[in-house]
């Protein structure tokens, strides 16, 4: 009778574990298909396209955890199948600084632009000195003088 216990409890627990490690890997391929792009629909992540092509990845992503390969293992598989665009965040690497930076820069131009702008809108003029003035006074006298009927 003990042997038939332990028989089933080692059973049990061996499905356990089993369910266990189904759980993990589902959860593995559900985020490494959250990380990879749908090479067909391009906006989409793998695991939100319904594209055929996007069904494929999820069961190669599956077939590669199951062999026991590590998730950068797998995507470095699609990454150099389909190359970097394959990564719904690229890599930081020379060729994507500006793609990383940019926005950045964009806001940085825009907030010194801003502040220049300001800048020059909150100085007032100069006042006009006393020949200015005369200047000006004879200038619109004589402007006067011609629109006179």
């Amino acid at each position: 009778m003990k042997i038939r216990q332990c028989m089933l409890l080692l059973a049990w627990a061996t499905l356990a574990l089993q369910a266990q490690a189904a759980d993990s890997l589902e959860s593995r391929e559900g985020a490494l298909a959250a990380k990879l792009r749908c090479v067909v629909c391009q906006n989409q992540t793998v695991a939100e396209s319904q594209a055929p092509i996007a069904k494929d990845m999820r069961h190669e992503i599956r077939a590669q955890l199951a062999q026991g390969r590590s998730d950068d293992e797998v995507v470095a598989f699609f990454e150099q199948r389909y190359g970097s665009f394959v990564r719904y965040t690229p890599p930081w690497r020379a060729s994507t600084w500006l793609l990383w930076c940019g926005p950045f820069l964009a806001v940085l131009a825009g907030f010194v632009l801003l502040r220049k702008t300001l800048k020059q809108r909150a100085s007032s003029p100069a006042p006009l000195t006393p020949a200015e003035r005369a200047r000006a006074k004879d200038w619109l006298d004589q402007a006067d003088e011609e629109n006179r009927p």
